[in-house]
């Protein structure tokens, strides 16, 4: 029991037992929807979940509000960047095609199948895709197709007392010579037109929605080595971070020094699985991997060398395949492992 006045202590870890293995996850933006997750199991078959959960902060539970199916796992789960609250409450997932659903509390909502392959029964999985921060009309999604497409969406007529969203392709573009693998928009040039992309040609690669017809080669994989995940610095768009397939390091690039890493976080002892910026720190950047670790570096003193993590936290029980940094929620990180959910206070 709490003695009066005084405030009971905080809980520093949240733990939700998913009845599926998890793989995507991530943290709502409205503020009014404080501590809320979307998760997307993971099952080698057809058949997949997606379950929003939120955290009772009275109770200190995690608690399913709304489940609903989903075909193939998600290959990446995203709640509309929408930090005042003033959208319609949208999430999209990517796996064989890009879907926009509206949440609600049981039931969510299908809105709108995103294909741009309509002719054809052959559909080529997305890998990824980021919703743009500035225009949240704008969603730009990466495949095994070797391209990548920015979609617009449009909060269409009412119909009953329901506004219908929709999409059409804005552009699509042979991004690299492989495989596209993950894609992200840049805060630079206002925040709209810039985004990056990774793949299994082991490039990263930097294009400006009013200039398609060249990008630029921010860094190559000396090795080649397929380049499979891609995150910005969240508070100074200079920086980017991109992990290689099965490899122990995270690089950190700076756009103004092309091809060169400007530092290498290299404490894990297995695999990096995810890399999330701080939301309101231009230093802070947390990785997770194979080894069970969730590691937050302080990155200030590059170029000189990083040699160790500032916190580090296990995860007895499982190889963390998922890490998210929540942008209203700057104090807390959730990983997925297994089959479980974990918030953590940093």
């Amino acid at each position: 029991m709490a003695v009066h006045g005084t405030t009971p202590k905080r809980k520093e870890i949240y733990k939700y037992e998913a009845p599926w293995p998890l793989y995507s996850m991530n943290w709502s933006v409205r503020p009014d929807k404080r501590y809320r997750l979307a998760l997307g199991s993971f099952v080698e078959e057809y058949n997949n979940k997606v379950q929003i959960v939120s955290l009772d902060e009275d109770t200190s539970d995690i608690s399913a509000k709304s489940t609903f199916d989903h075909p193939y796992p998600t290959t990446k789960i995203m709640w509309i960047p929408d930090s005042k609250g003033v959208y319609t409450d949208l999430l999209a997932t990517s796996g064989d095609y890009l879907r926009v659903w509206r949440a609600g509390e049981p039931e969510t909502r299908l809105e709108c199948v995103l294909n741009n392959n309509k002719n054809s029964d052959f559909c080529a999985p997305l890998t990824s895709f980021d919703w743009n921060e500035v225009d949240p009309n704008l969603i730009g999604t990466s495949s095994i197709d070797t391209t990548c497409t920015i979609w617009g969406l449009e909060t269409g007529q009412t119909v009953g007392r329901v506004q219908v969203v929709t999409g059409h392709v804005k552009t699509q573009l042979i991004a690299h010579d492989k495989e596209v693998y993950d894609i992200a928009f840049s805060r630079a040039g206002g925040g709209r037109d810039m985004f990056a992309s990774v793949g299994a040609d082991g490039s990263v690669r930097m294009f400006d929605l009013r200039h398609l017809e060249h990008s630029t080669i921010i860094y190559e994989d000396p090795a080649h080595t397929p380049l499979l995940r891609l995150a910005w610095n969240k508070q100074d768009p200079n920086y980017l971070a991109t992990v290689a397939m099965d490899a122990c390091e995270v690089i950190i690039l700076d756009v103004r020094v092309p091809c060169t890493p400007v530092a290498r976080l290299n404490n894990h002892r297995a695999c990096v699985n995810g890399i999330a910026w701080a939301p309101h720190s231009s230093c802070h950047i947390c990785t997770a991997g194979d080894d069970h670790q969730a590691l937050i570096w302080d990155i200030q003193q590059m170029p000189r060398a990083i040699e160790d993590p500032i916190l580090a936290y296990t995860a007895a029980e499982g190889e963390i395949n998922q890490i998210q940094w929540g942008a209203t929620q700057p104090d807390w990180i959730a990983i997925c492992y297994n089959k479980a959910l974990e918030i953590l206070r940093v």
